[in-house]
Formats: C-alpha cells, structure tokens, sequence
C-alpha cells in the first residue's frame, strides 16, 4: 500500500517535530512540544487546500492558463477549473526524491521536465532544517534548459494557535493589498486601507480573508507575520526573507470555528507571468544566474515573545 502522499521523513530537535511527504515535499506536520503550529492533514489523506504544498515554478494564478515568454506563445493545463486558471505550479503533486535525511532535516529534489506550457527543464530541491530557532526551509530552483526560463515560487502551509483563528490577533507587516476580480486575478495595487492593515496587529473576528498583500516591510532582511493569543501565552510567527515580497492570506471556509489561517509566501503575486511584476527569469544552464534559492520558516512564540510580537 503506498499512502496518499507517499513515504513519510519525520525530523526532530529542540521540542520541535515536522513530517515532510514523498508526495509534492509537503509539511504535513509541524509541532513544538505537542502543540501544532501548522494545520496539516492526515497520512491516510490527500492535501486539501493547498495545505503544506509548495508552489513552484509559480504561486497562486496564471490568467487562462496563457501567457507569453521568450516569444512563445504558452498554454497551461486548467488546474483550477473553478476560475478557469492554472494554479500552484507544476510540482505540487509530483514524487519528489529524498536527497539526505538526518535526524534534524531533510532534503528531496524534483527534475521537472519540460512539458506543453512549460518548454523548459529545472532542478527543483528544498531542504527542511530544524533547531531551537524552529523550522528553516529553503527552495531552490535551477535550469537546465538552453533558454532562460521565467520562474516564481511560493508555498502554502496554513497556520493555527489552537483549535480556532477567530480569537487570535495577525500581525502582517505588509503597506499594500493586491485588487483582486471575481475570479481572484489582480486588477490592480492599493494601500491596505483601514480594514486589512493588520501592520499593528489586530483580531482576525469574523473577516474572511482571500487577498494578496505586499509592500512587505522587512527588518535585517526578514518580515515576520505573528498570530497570538490575546494573553500573548501562546503564538506561532512565519518569517520570509527579501526575496519574498508578496503573501496570500486566506481563511478557509468551515460552518463553525475556523482551525487555521493561510499564509503564503511568495516571491511574486498572482499572474505574474503576464505582468512580469518580480517574476524571476532564470538564465540559461551553466551561466551566471541560472539558480534561484529562497528561505522562509516557522517558529513558535514564547510568552514573552508573544507579548513583544
């Protein structure tokens, strides 16, 4: 019998336990001394959602499917028949091969080949390293093809402080939110305004969130978005690096208390490979500037940092 997402790479240190999948280099689990930190799903099922997944060599939406690179004219498969879009790249349920795995981290590579929307081959490898300063995860991509290649990366881990987000205070350094249309394709760019400036922090309640943000403000080359508790004993914060800009926030539907919150790096926003807006054009293989790595993690929050965030 092979699970779902295929074999599982648990790794361990400092209190802290993460699972990543064959299936896709999901983060399935990670906890902080028993305490989830991430709202994953089951070995027996499928992600859902997104959960875990990384998102590469684009996040969130390409409009139609279509776009143009390189003077092609490319069409990608509908893998969001809903909007009519194609979503999340092109790794996201792909087996991906263990490279090392140690007792602390774990590292799985994924060729993707060049397929029809995607005439180009890369590399794809992610390393899962945990410490005491929680889980780092670092994606990198390399070409291989003879031509350069437009390339965007992003991931999708959902995060929870106990079983419910209504309660729970978001900090988001982020001075601008993404216009989206009906069908969550960007129209344009805008301050937050005074409902989604969650810059100070303030209670997530009853909002229902789908909105890209970016203007991130990044501190020694870091923007760190925290949710708390309003006793500030517990949290858990998502940091990401410079190359990072954008984030999507999300709070899926449920007919009670919602368990997580979306929050998803990315290194550009949606469609960006017809606005060309941080897309990423990875040189040709074997020249200056053909690999791209990018970092990101999770740690939990200790009551006084809580209380600080």
């Amino acid at each position: 019998m092979v699970l779902p997402s295929g074999d599982q790479y648990e790794i361990s240190a400092a209190g802290y336990t993460a699972v990543v999948t064959e299936g896709g280099a999901a983060l399935r689990v990670l906890r902080h001394h028993g305490r989830d930190l991430v709202h994953g799903f089951d070995e027996s099922a499928m992600s859902t959602g997104g959960r875990g997944q990384l998102l590469m060599p684009w996040p969130n939406r390409i409009r139609d499917g279509r776009y143009s690179f390189g003077g092609h004219d490319l069409q990608l498969g509908l893998t969001d028949p809903r909007t009519g879009n194609a979503s999340h790249g092109l790794a996201r349920w792909a087996p991906w091969t263990v490279e090392e795995h140690t007792a602390t981290s774990v590292s799985l590579v994924h060729r993707l080949m060049a397929q029809t929307g995607y005439p180009w081959a890369l590399d794809l490898h992610v390393l899962y390293d945990l410490s005491a300063d929680g889980l780092v995860v670092t994606q990198t991509a390399t070409n291989l093809a003879v031509e350069p290649a437009p390339y965007a990366s992003g991931a999708h881990p959902y995060l929870c402080v106990g079983d419910a987000i209504e309660h729970l205070e978001l900090t988001l350094p982020a001075r601008t939110r993404v216009v989206l249309d009906d069908r969550q394709l960007p129209t344009g760019v805008e301050p937050v305004g005074d409902d989604l400036d969650f810059t100070n922090g303030r209670r997530i309640g009853d909002r229902a969130l789908d909105h890209g943000f970016g203007d991130l403000q990044h501190v020694e080359g870091r923007a760190r978005i925290t949710l708390t508790e309003p006793s500030g004993e517990r949290g858990v914060a998502l940091w990401v690096d410079e190359h990072h800009r954008w984030l999507q926030v999300f709070t899926p539907p449920a007919d009670g208390p919602r368990p997580a919150l979306a929050v998803e790096p990315m290194t550009a926003p949606a469609d960006a490979f017809n606005s060309g807006t941080d897309l990423v054009t990875l040189a040709p293989a074997g020249t200056a500037g053909d690999e791209l790595s990018v970092s990101w993690g999770i740690h939990a929050l200790q009551p006084a940092d809580a209380k600080d965030a």
